[in-house]
Formats: structure tokens, C-alpha cells, sequence
């Protein structure tokens, strides 16, 4: 249950919110493939089973089986970039391919909560290096994402830890909560997938945001909020993190490197 506690406290509260279909319509790291299919890093062929991929996942929305695969061509594509190439190629897309696809509404959630003076982190499987150039360009606290092992200055093609997906996401933010001292019983989390069911159910505040078909049920029968995309859904969520969240530091601090992994 929310806090009821309106003042200053000293322990910071953590908003997590999912990327793909929750934040950014679609999957953001097809955005970056395509860029780098523009620079000669990838052929046509994976370009179009990628772009497969992200026509399907914005129709049905995330599938174990599609995850995986989507996530082995996506090691595929990056083996042999140079280490920084992702972050330089999530930076020259943002503006051109991410930014509009951005769902205004959750966007304006995250402010909210900044203007609580809550620390707010990007939580997605997508690369580290691509989700923390989301959240810098946002101005949010950081980002929580799957890391990519590089050797010699180049990407490898293998992942460097667990990917950032499912059970693995609350694992993560469980860790990141104690490292900042945050109580999660004060902590909110936004997302559109069944996979995030772990996450939602770690955190004392979960709002499932234009949810699948599994998550919407689930979140019916436990009477978890629903934030579907249209005016009224909308201000009734607004409404209830203005009245609801208990504020933290008069600001907030977003100076944490964003480009961070807990665990």
C-alpha cells in the first residue's frame, strides 16, 4: 500500500519503468539496428528478420521463444562493433527514430515522479548501452539493462551477465533498491508485459500499462492499476501518483551514471 507520509524523507523511492511497449512504442533496439544496417555494420537479411521481430512484438507483444531469438540476432549484430559504437548509434538515432515513438503519457509519469524527487530507471533487456542514452536524453535518474562483453575494444557477440529479462528484472531492481537504501514498499514499477509480473509484484506501487491479455487478467484479479492509453486512464494514474507517492527529496537526483547494471 502506499505510504501516506506527504514530507521529505530521507530514503530515496525508486519508479522503474519497462522500455519496449511500455515506455517506446516498439523495440528500441531495432531502431539502433537499422542505423547500423545504414553504416554497413549488418546485412539486408538481418535487418529484415529483425524488423520481422518488431512488427510481431507490436502486434503480440513479447513470446519466450521470439525473445530468444530476437536476442541471439541481436548478439549477431553487434559481434565486432567496436565497444562504443551502441551508445554512438543509440545517440544519432534518438532524435531521428526513438524520440517520436515515444509514448508521450508514460513519459509524463516519469516526470511526475522526478518532480517527487523519486529516483526514476529504465529496467529492459534491451543493451545497457542503448537504454541509458533513453535515459539521459529523458533526464532520468538511469538505466538498468543487459550487458554486452567486449574484448580488445570490440563486442564479442556474447552477453557479460544474465539478460535483464522476466524474474531476472526484480532480481536486479531488488539490488539496485538496497544498494540506494530505497524501500520497496515506497517503489513504483510500470509495464506492459506478463514477464515483468515479478517485478510489478516486488515493489509496494505497480501500475501494468497498456498491458497484454495475461498481464491485464492478472492484474484485474489482484487489483493492480491499469493505464490504458486514453485521456481518462491516463489523468486517473497522473492523479494517482500526485496523491498517492510519497515524496522524497525536494529534487531529484539524476547525476548516477545511467549506464549501470545492478547485479
Amino acid at each position: 500500500m502506499p505510504a501516506s507520509d506527504t514530507g521529505s524523507a530521507a530514503r530515496p523511492i525508486v519508479a522503474f519503468f519497462d522500455v519496449d511497449n511500455t515506455l517506446l512504442h516498439g523495440a528500441s533496439a531495432f531502431h539502433v539496428s537499422r542505423a547500423a544496417w545504414k553504416r554497413g555494420h549488418v546485412g539486408v537479411r538481418d535487418l529484415l528478420t529483425f524488423g520481422w521481430q518488431q512488427l510481431r512484438f507490436v502486434a503480440v507483444g513479447e513470446n519466450v521463444k521470439h525473445f530468444a531469438s530476437a536476442q541471439e540476432r541481436a548478439l549477431g549484430l553487434a559481434k565486432g562493433l567496436p565497444a562504443d559504437e551502441l551508445t554512438n548509434l543509440a545517440d544519432d538515432v534518438y532524435e531521428r527514430e526513438i524520440e517520436s515513438r515515444l509514448w508521450p503519457e508514460t513519459v509524463e509519469l516519469a516526470r511526475e515522479h522526478l518532480r517527487k524527487g523519486h529516483e526514476v530507471w529504465l529496467i529492459t533487456a534491451t543493451p545497457v548501452d542503448i537504454a541509458a542514452v533513453i535515459a539521459r536524453r529523458l533526464g532520468l535518474t538511469g538505466a538498468l539493462g543487459t550487458m554486452l562483453r567486449s574484448e580488445d575494444g570490440k563486442l564479442t557477440g556474447e552477453f557479460d551477465g544474465p539478460v535483464l529479462h522476466g524474474a531476472r528484472k526484480a532480481v536486479a531492481a531488488k539490488e539496485l533498491a538496497a544498494a540506494l537504501g530505497a524501500d520497496l514498499a515506497d517503489c513504483w514499477a510500470y509495464s506492459d508485459s506478463r514477464n515483468d509480473i515479478p517485478l510489478l509484484e516486488l515493489v509496494g506501487n505497480r501500475v501494468a500499462v497498456n498491458p497484454d491479455a495475461t498481464l491485464a487478467a492478472h492484474a484485474r484479479t489482484h487489483g493492480w492499476p491499469i493505464m490504458r492509453f486514453d485521456p481518462a486512464s491516463i489523468r486517473a494514474t497522473v492523479k494517482r501518483v500526485r496523491r498517492d507517492a510519497r515524496a522524497a527529496q525536494p529534487e531529484a537526483d539524476t547525476s548516477s551514471n545511467p549506464k549501470r547494471q545492478a547485479g
